[in-house]
Order: C-alpha cells, then structure tokens, then sequence
C-alpha cells in the first residue's frame, strides 16, 4: 500500500462519520459543512480534521459553519492549533488535538519480546479493570481500553497484567486502537509488544490500524512500531 492509499482509507472514514455530503478538499484549503449528526466531535460541538494538509470541518448548523469559515478562510492551520482557534472565535471546551496515525499492511515493525508472557484475554477480563483502576483518570480517559470489542493483547507477570492492547472496530474496516501500561511497568517496552501482536490481529482482518492519541509517549510507541502520522482531530465547544 501506497501512503497515498493509506491516506485515501483514512480520508474514507472520516468522511463517512463526518456525514452528509463532506469531503476533504485540497491540500492547504479548508470545507466546512453543517452535520448535525456528525461523528468528528461529540453532539452540539464543531469538529476539525486534517488529513495530508486538508481541512475537513463539522458544525450543527449554519451559523457556527459561518463561523468557522471566516475563521479557517486566512487560517486553516488553525484547525490543529488551539491558540489560534482561540484568538480566532469565543471557543469553549476543547478536546485534543490528537494525532492521527495509521499503519500500512507492510509496514509493521516487530517489537523486542517482552519479559513477560503474551496471552490473549477477553476484552472485559477481571485483569484488566485492575489494570484500568492503577492509573489516573485522565489516562484511563486517553486509552480507553474499556471499549475494546477485539481480544487484549497483554503482557503478563504472573496473572497481574502489566501492559495492554486491543482496539474496537469502527465503520469503514477501521481498528481503533486503545493502549495502557501499569505505572510501575512503564519505559520497559511493554505496550509496543502489546501493541504489535494486537496490530498483526487487525492487519489479518483487513482491518486499517488507527492510533489516536495526545500523549506524546503513546505517538511515540505508535511511530516505532510503523504507524504514519497523517493528520488530527480537533473538538470544540462553540456557542
């Protein structure tokens, strides 16, 4: 697969949750549609995505749409950048920017084995709640590891899991990964290996692996293992 290709399948996915009508414009330019039931940002908000250097912007309706295009028309680059789109609109909450990273079929790149076992569990095991109720809110909130609907890929010591990985399947043959390591296990290496046997399972599937995170210690084991960074995710409140 190209990174032309790559991009096209994410352009794809996001286009379709975007609804309606939306499509990616050319690289530097920025549309704006109304898409009360768009999938880019929660209900009620207005949602900003890049992808190769294009923009593609949601809003519940015409008014916040008008907004938004006075405001990415001189600017698009305002779309991943928060200050800008707070010196540009009365903009309210904010959720990201995150980056948007996929993996090419080819491009796997295999982690070191771990010190601990690799097993598969099911995605709501006992192990893994225990794993989620060590860590913050906050992370928790960023990995998401709840809502996976693959297997866990998870390193073991003993039955305690140190380092976790799965991913939920989205629209469009998309496998949206979710990542989390104990903090007394971090900086060994634990979720790439983690990461890389959930990523061999979604790339059986045909599935296209996509890693969305803010953190930069998780972009970083995503760029290790293969994963592309091609875009972001914006969400904001605007009155």
């Amino acid at each position: 697969m190209t990174d032309d290709s790559l991009l096209r399948r994410a352009a794809d996915l996001w286009e379709g949750l975007a609804a309606g009508s939306a499509a990616f414009p050319a690289p530097g330019a920025a549309a704006v549609v109304v898409s009360p039931r768009s999938g880019l940002c929660p209900p009620g908000w207005v949602g900003l995505l890049t992808l190769g250097g294009a923009v593609l912007a949601t809003a519940p309706d015409a008014r916040r749409v008008d907004l938004l295009r006075t405001a990415l028309r001189s600017r698009p680059e305002a779309a991943r950048d928060t200050a800008l789109l707070r010196a540009a609109l009365p903009v309210g909450r904010i959720l990201g920017p995150a980056a948007l990273t996929y993996l090419a079929p080819d491009a796997l790149e295999p982690a070191a084995p771990a010190p601990g076992a690799v097993r598969r569990l099911p995605p709501h095991h006992p192990a893994l709640r225990e794993l989620a109720a060590g860590v913050t809110e906050e992370e928790r909130d960023e990995a998401d590891l709840g809502d996976i609907t693959s297997p866990a890929f998870a390193v073991l010591c003993g039955e305690r899991v140190l380092a976790a990985c799965g991913y939920r399947t989205w629209p469009y043959r998309t496998a949206q990964f979710s990542v989390l390591t104990a903090p007394d296990a971090r900086g060994r290496g634990l979720a790439r290996t983690a990461a890389a046997a959930a990523a061999a399972h979604a790339l059986a599937a045909g599935l296209l692996p996509q890693w969305r995170a803010r953190v930069p210690a998780s972009r970083r084991i995503a760029a290790r293992l293969g994963f592309r960074e091609l875009g972001t995710q914006l969400s904001v409140e605007l009155p």
